[in-house]
């Protein structure tokens, strides 16, 4: 059994045995998570819920199966290894450790950003029943052949989706679900969000905002250790599930039962999913931010 490690910048000191243990049960980790998206790639078949996490982020499962401890951690007997090699990390006699001064000089605005991001999500409350419309606005008044996932029906058909679409009233907050609606969608929508002001609308009940926390743990990767990692992206994979459960799709076939936010049960029982998915992904965030501040922070020593 792999010991227990919990990452971060911590003067930690992993012998070579302790360190290639936690390497093969995040590579194990990886490989049963990623093992149905790997086979269907091979395959040519595709997946409208499951493989949204890699055509969407660009983030492969060989990036994503690659072990990082983080910063502030020694890897005794790595200077041998490949490892030694990889971008940002530094060889100390016969060790190997993560040069933390190098990765911030080289992706500084990119870890000011991502903390400015995630520290004011955390600040506001989460804001709850927006039924993931942003799904139906963007199919909204569109002909079938032109929807995103043409090859999976719309349950109440064109005309129903659009119905419900405009019944309720779309209070979507985030910019990368917002410039998906059809152009009939965008003026029904409460907010008019754009990238410059993504810092100031996001908000912690947003699924898309949720999701999002894979992706900014995998982009201050080596940073960021792969358990944090690997749990934003598992969280990412159960709130895809409700974001097309909730959709207009009819995806029952792949198993997937209706959230059907267009009656009074679906919409109570999209709320419950939501406020718990607000309240993991908060815990995600504080993570990351963790992480960041005690690189930030820690000596900045040169190796």
């Amino acid at each position: 059994m792999a010991p227990r490690y919990g990452g971060g910048v911590s003067g930690t000191i992993l012998s070579l045995s302790d360190w290639q243990a936690l390497e093969g049960s995040h590579v194990a980790r990886v490989d049963a998570a990623t093992a149905p998206h790997r086979e269907r790639r091979g395959d040519g078949r595709t997946h409208p819920v499951e493989d949204f996490l890699f055509r969407y982020y660009h983030h492969s499962p060989a990036h994503l199966r690659r072990w990082h401890p983080g910063a502030g951690v020694v890897l005794e007997g790595a200077a041998g290894l490949p490892r030694a090699d990889w971008r940002h990390y530094a060889v100390v006699g016969d060790d190997v450790t993560l040069d933390v001064p190098a990765f911030l000089e080289a992706r500084g605005p990119a870890v000011r950003f991502v903390r400015s991001l995630l520290t004011a999500t955390l600040s506001r409350p989460a804001q709850l029943g927006c039924f993931g419309l942003h799904e139906w606005a963007m199919v909204y008044r569109t002909e079938p052949d032109d929807v995103r996932h043409a090859s999976w029906p719309l349950r109440l058909g064109s005309g129903g989706t659009d119905e419900v679409v405009e019944r309720h009233g779309i209070r979507c907050s985030h910019f990368d679900a917002f410039r998906f609606f059809t152009d009939d969608a965008r003026p029904r929508n409460a907010l008019q969000p754009s990238r410059e002001e993504q810092v100031a609308l996001e908000q912690p009940g947003c699924l898309h905002a949720g999701m999002d926390v894979y992706k900014w743990a995998f982009k201050l990767t080596p940073l960021v250790p792969s358990d944090l990692v690997a749990d934003a992206f598992d969280l990412a994979r159960e709130i895809r599930v409700l974001d097309m459960e909730a959709s207009p799709y009819d995806l029952r076939e792949l198993g997937y039962d209706p959230v059907p936010i267009e009656t009074a049960e679906g919409k109570a029982a999209y709320l419950e999913r939501q406020r718990s998915f607000a309240q993991r992904s908060n815990a995600l965030r504080r993570r990351l931010v963790d992480v960041i501040d005690a690189a930030v922070t820690a000596p900045l020593t040169r190796h």
